[in-house]
């Protein structure tokens, strides 16, 4: 496609990591024609290098109110509960309904789904594929499955630069080559923005364009402030500099361990906890990472790690490990309903692009790939309903600006596991606008509660349970609203 082309559907999905391609299969197989646009090569996207695994109430012992309790106590008061009890109630339906399109999960060696153990978590209930490959695994087989769909047209190495809106809701989407793809409905899974901050474990396109998009295009945005650090990302290791070591290799006996040796603390609290503890050691002795002893562990339950460790020239059966915070999963984003709905007619947002309130102020660790699942499909069928209408002449293309190397180090500095007025400050008047909102938001929130961590308010506020940050169309600044 080029400058004037223009493509009709009756769906648009922007973004193909898991929860773009299962909402693209959703809508595909009830009946809807599909554009599918991918600003990288499939299977290439920040949900193909997820190690975690899904979260759902499978063991004989567990159940979905379990699960619910579990994600409430990990998300600090802020929880939205019709968004939990959702995820939860659906969890197993989406790991069988994967499981039928050819995703085949771990099992034990009588054949039952392997059931991994993971921060947070109460009891074991995370289904993973090759270990910690699971992203790649199942994005790789949605891909697949994608390709063979004729219903879907894919656009690959098409970037979004603007939606497309006519008489106040979104009817389309147009690229930055200046393409067009009219449509009812558009489905923004563009992910979170985890590399606006420099030390990240995110790939670097992970930058919330989408969020900036709905913005642009009328829809609120809510919780910036919260943006969840995983405890233990690879520091000092030429080439894997902020890799990812999966939380679940503590599931399995993996300790941290400080600058003298000893363990300072629970390894599978939930990682807010966990996070700001290894912080806290780390100011404490100076020393620029902590360590993870995972010479106990089985390395045949994690091949892509222990692999990629020792493509770096470090053993971690003989070695340990050094570790430290890095920016991870956004618990903010896109306002949306438990259908994706956002505030924009026809405009829908589903995976860490949205916030429907269901992570609050902390992730539950793996429930963000069951979200895709769980709420893409239902984005997806909702999305089918929308009236269409003469969307007119689609308006030029208007790239999104790209954070300069300055805004990627102030938002780590001031914007990072612990928060100051002054930082803050100093951040709301970064040129870009991403960078602002979430100093706004930041600013807004005067407690710590979750991943957000304020160094003049160090106690949470009661007060502020189920209280999300919104910033609306046209708002001057964010206030707060109550999520029941």
């Amino acid at each position: 496609m080029g400058p004037g082309d223009r493509i009709d559907a009756d769906v648009v999905v922007v973004g193909a990591g898991a929860g773009g391609l299962y909402a693209a299969l959703t809508a595909a197989h009830s009946g809807a024609r599909v554009v599918l646009v991918s600003a990288t090569p499939l299977a290439r996207t920040a949900s193909y290098w997820a190690q975690g695994g899904l979260a759902a109430a499978l063991a004989v012992d567990d159940s979905p109110d379990r699960h619910r309790h579990d994600t409430e106590r990990a998300g600090r008061g802020l929880v939205r509960t019709s968004a939990a009890a959702l995820l939860c109630r659906e969890a197993a339906n989406a790991v069988a309904a994967l499981e039928r399109l050819g995703v085949h999960f771990d099992a034990d060696r009588h054949g039952n789904l392997a059931l991994g153990m993971e921060g947070g978590h109460s009891l074991r209930r995370v289904v993973h594929a090759g270990g910690s490959a699971t992203g790649r695994r199942v994005v790789r087989q949605l891909s697949a499955v994608v390709v063979e769909t004729p219903q879907v047209t894919i656009l690959e190495g098409a970037r979004a630069a603007r939606l497309w809106t006519a008489d106040q809701r979104c009817v389309g989407v147009v690229c930055e080559d200046g393409s067009a793809i009219a449509a009812p409905a558009v489905i923004l899974a563009t992910g979170g923005c985890a590399a606006l901050w420099a030390r990240t474990t995110n790939p670097p396109g992970s930058l919330g364009i989408g969020l900036l998009l709905a913005r642009e295009a009328g829809a609120g945005l809510a919780d910036l402030e919260f943006m969840q650090f995983h405890p233990t990302a690879v520091v000092g290791v030429r080439g894997r500099e902020g890799f990812l070591i999966t939380e679940a290799i503590r599931g399995e006996g993996a300790t941290l361990l400080d600058a003298r040796g000893e363990r300072f603390v629970e390894e599978l609290a939930p990682r807010d906890e966990v996070a700001r503890a290894i912080w806290d050691t780390m100011q404490a002795s100076g020393e620029p990472s902590v360590a993870l002893d995972m010479r106990g562990v089985d390395p045949s339950l994690f091949p892509n790690v222990v692999g990629a460790l020792r493509d770096a020239g470090l053993d971690p059966q003989r070695e340990l490990v050094p570790v430290a915070p890095a920016a991870h999963y956004g618990m903010g984003g896109i306002v949306a309903d438990l259908d994706g709905a956002t505030t924009v007619p026809g405009l829908y947002a589903i995976g860490e692009s949205a916030c429907t309130g269901l992570h609050g102020a902390n992730r539950l660790a793996s429930n963000s790939l069951t979200e895709c699942f769980v709420f893409g499909a239902r984005a997806a069928l909702a999305a089918m309903g929308e009236t269409r209408t003469d969307p007119g002449a689609p308006p030029p293309a208007e790239p999104i600006q790209a954070p300069a190397a300055q805004t990627r180090a102030a938002v780590w500095a001031h914007a990072g596991l612990v928060r100051t007025p002054q930082g803050l400050a100093e951040l709301a008047d970064d040129p870009h606008p991403l960078a602002r909102l979430i100093a706004a938001h930041g600013l807004l929130r005067c407690e710590s509660r979750g991943a957000h961590a304020r160094e003049d308010f160090p106690a949470l506020d009661p007060a502020l349970d189920l209280h999300h940050s919104v910033s609306g169309p046209g708002a001057s600044a964010p206030v707060f609203e109550r999520w029941a």
